[in-house]
């Protein structure tokens, strides 16, 4: 079969051709259906992130999967050939240590991919395999960081800072829970607008020289409530706690690895605000979030920006890090 290899030693990506796995006690084999490229993949390839667990110096990349069930491995018994599913970006090992599909074992860039039977999560007839995949990280990420850890609360004033992959959902998924004003901040004028089709009520540029004036009198003076860095640059942060209201909370869901520096702790402790680390999601907010688009809670057609075959991966990783065509997700098919 092809699969899509990162070569670590080089950092190199290939499509090259492998063996057809084959599933052991408690795994299934899945047909790939779809499968989506991300920022991540990106930086895996690039030399920014490196695993932390991977057995080995070669991976398939794919932490965002969706087919159908191909093959069992003894002992399942959960599971028939030919269900629809999506799997979840990762699992945890006996000693509870977080491993991320498609970084720290191979993951969906293939025609078939392995997983772990309780990984798998069944998906609506309805549901098209584009949609399914990227629920898992794109999706399910800001779903998490609006729902648990911002505790996001109905007429909450947000900020949304980076409306790409993960901020463009963040977008429809506030709208969803009912927050209001939703605020889009990104320097790119194609992503403002996608912001306020999305739901945003108004959507700025982080350079405008009226930006904070702006936002207090959108807020009626009050600030922001919550502050959304998906960005994950430094000057999206520093920006966000200038417009931050008492009580306000700053999440940073982008990770910059750089510091995070809060200019005045008195005036930071009197208004009693908080700043917030966020990672990822947990199984059940994939389910949580299945569940809603079977009832057609949101949409996530306008989310899939373009389909390529698997064997033009090289180019889908090129197109996300040019930002060729404002992507929110490209997606791969074997």
């Amino acid at each position: 079969m092809l699969a899509g290899r990162l070569h670590m030693a080089e950092r190199a990506l290939r499509v090259e051709s492998v063996p057809v796995p084959q599933p052991g006690p408690g795994q299934v084999r899945i047909r790939v259906a779809a499968a989506g490229v991300c920022l991540s993949d990106v930086h895996l390839i690039d030399g920014t992130l490196s695993p932390l667990h991977l057995s080995g110096d070669v991976v398939t990349l794919g932490h965002e999967v969706a087919g159908t069930v191909d093959a069992l491995g003894d002992g399942v018994t959960g599971w028939q050939p030919g269900q629809r599913v999506l799997l979840q970006a990762g699992e945890r090992d006996r000693r509870g240590t977080l491993l991320t599909r498609g970084v720290d074992y191979d993951g969906g860039w293939a025609e078939y991919a392995l997983a772990r039977e309780d990984t798998l999560v069944l998906i609506p007839d309805a549901m098209p395999f584009e949609h399914a995949c990227i629920v898992p990280d794109a999706v399910s990420t800001p779903w998490a960081a609006v729902t648990d850890t911002a505790r996001t609360r109905p007429a909450e004033a947000v900020g949304v800072w980076g409306v790409g992959g993960l901020g463009a959902h963040a977008v429809q998924l506030l709208r969803l829970v009912g927050a209001a004003p939703i605020i889009a901040v990104d320097p790119l004028p194609a992503a403002r607008d996608r912001a306020l089709t999305l739901g945003a009520d108004l959507a700025l540029d982080p350079k405008d020289g009226g930006f904070r004036d702006a936002v207090l009198e959108f807020t009626v003076a009050r600030g922001l409530d919550i502050a959304f860095d998906f960005a994950g640059v430094t000057p999206a942060r520093e920006q966000a706690m200038t417009v931050l209201g008492p009580r306000g909370r700053l999440v940073l869901a982008g990770i910059a690895n750089e510091p995070v520096t809060i200019r005045s702790d008195s005036r930071f402790n009197y208004s009693r605000q908080a700043v917030l680390g966020h990672y990822g999601s947990e199984a059940e907010h994939v389910d949580q979030l299945v569940a809603l688009a079977a009832l057609g809670r949101f949409d996530l057609t306008a989310s899939i920006s373009d389909v390529l075959p698997l064997a033009d991966a090289a180019e889908a990783v090129r197109r996300v890090h040019d930002k060729q065509g404002d992507p929110i997700r490209l997606i791969l098919r074997p």
